[in-house]
């Protein structure tokens, strides 16, 4: 799989686009309103999306012309226009036939390519279609009405279509900043007014009524964008099947992305896979230098580093004589995962005890729970609580919470009491107890 952005000439204007997966069939994403190819990624839900598209695919993805990394534009594209930049990316990807995927502003664009040449398309997916069609009655169409959308782009860069497009995380501050990045990042202020006065104007009725090829409409039940609208859409397409998901949140970016992709594969395949696991219940393992910011400024920047190479050296074979999996490194200490508490513990005394050798002092803190998976990374309370209770311990000491004493009971480790503590930004009061000198080892760690 590689994300390694490309581009395709389409006249005078170059269109970034990237392509994911082997295929077949070839899926080709169209994307919505304003996206950036690369800063998508930093979306776990849009990550996950891509991935699992790519996994029964080969997926080519884009940004649309005056969008992300796509060559700027003085006048607002037309759709003739895209389709051009839509048929330069499939030819430059080696793409002849393809399964196109029409998000959002997207879903204009791929109805009417999919109309225009049913002979370069596979089928037709829908999600999310912003207004495309004529509306049955003389009441303004909600897009016109709509003063949320309105302000948000007036404040373009600032985050504000999170409040539109993802209603569920707008409580969120690191959303609104994250949003409010990649705003700035896909398009000009001036491009996402021109794009969203653009969308006002679009009509594809006639272009919807030619669809000649197998068409899957999806949309989420409180979407910004009414439902009605997607199922006047879907009853234009000839033999169009349409899919009412749960939600409220437009946007592919931010929310539950599985339902969509699960629909799309069923689609394409034919086949409903069961998705990967995003939950867990693993031993989380923290380490940590004991006065790192001191230590350093004895030794020198050069020891220092020297230092920190060997100490991770020494953590990393640890791990690995007792089956941890490395997570990554946090400042000067490791997140680990173990399969059991008890094989968690004695690598961290291990740790602990072997890192003396280099005159260093290694605490360490271990919990068990349930935890999120998030690609190579992974979240949640559980990860939250292990490092609150690292920052308790002394040096050399290996501290763990009450879940993970009643885990091992039996294994002949010893503990000690050390108290009941609230944990900060953790709900409740959580006893805490150390790993006592002495506990009996078995010879092969269980």
């Amino acid at each position: 799989m590689s994300d390694e952005t490309r581009y395709a000439k389409s006249g005078d204007v170059h269109i970034a686009y990237q392509v994911l997966g082997e295929g077949p069939p070839d899926i080709v994403h169209v994307p919505g309103w304003a996206t950036h190819l690369e800063l998508a990624w930093s979306f776990p839900s849009y990550a996950h999306l891509l991935k699992r598209l790519a996994s029964f695919s080969r997926l080519i993805v884009l940004d649309k012309r005056g969008t992300g990394l796509s060559d700027p534009v003085t006048t607002t594209p037309t759709l003739e226009e895209r389709m051009d930049d839509l048929s330069a990316v499939m030819d430059a990807a080696g793409s002849q036939r393809a399964v196109l995927f029409g998000e959002c502003e997207g879903a204009p664009q791929a109805i009417l390519f999919a109309a225009t040449h049913p002979g370069r398309t596979e089928s037709l997916v829908l999600y999310g279609a912003m207004p495309c069609v004529r509306e049955d009655s003389d009441r303004p169409r909600w897009i016109d009405a709509n003063r949320d959308l309105e302000e948000a782009v007036a404040n373009w860069g600032q985050g504000k279509t999170v409040d539109v497009f993802a209603p569920s995380t707008a409580g969120s501050e690191r959303v609104r900043r994250s949003m409010a990045a990649y705003e700035r990042a896909s398009a000009s202020p001036g491009m996402a007014c021109a794009l969203l006065e653009s969308l006002r104007e679009i009509d594809v009725t006639s272009a919807a009524q030619s669809i000649q090829v197998p068409t899957l409409v999806l949309h989420r039940r409180d979407d910004i964008v009414p439902i009605e609208s997607a199922r006047r859409l879907a009853a234009l397409i000839p033999g169009a099947r349409f899919v009412e998901l749960e939600g409220s949140d437009h946007s592919l970016p931010i929310g539950d992305t599985e339902p969509v992709v699960a629909e799309i594969e069923e689609f394409v395949t034919g086949v409903r896979r069961r998705p990967e696991p995003t939950r867990a219940l693993l031993t989380v393992l923290f380490t940590d230098i004991v006065s790192s910011t001191q230590l350093a400024a004895e030794v020198g920047d050069a020891r220092w580093r020297e230092l920190l190479g060997e100490h991770n050296r020494v953590v990393r074979r640890q791990l690995e004589d007792h089956h941890g999996h490395e997570v990554k490194t946090v400042g000067d200490g490791f997140l680990a995962t173990f399969d059991g508490p008890a094989r968690a513990i004695w690598c961290a005394k291990a740790i602990t005890e072997a890192v003396r050798d280099l005159d260093i002092e290694v605490r360490a803190g271990v919990h068990t729970g349930e935890t999120e998976l998030l690609g190579d990374d992974i979240g949640g309370m559980a990860v939250h609580i292990g490092a609150r209770v690292v920052s308790l311990a002394g040096p050399g000491e290996v501290l763990v919470t009450r879940t993970v004493r009643d885990l091992v009971a039996g294994s002949g480790i010893g503990f000690a009491d050390r108290g009941v503590h609230q944990l900060k930004g953790v709900p409740g009061e959580w006893a805490v107890l150390a790993v006592v000198a002495g506990s009996a080892r078995p010879a092969v760690p269980a």
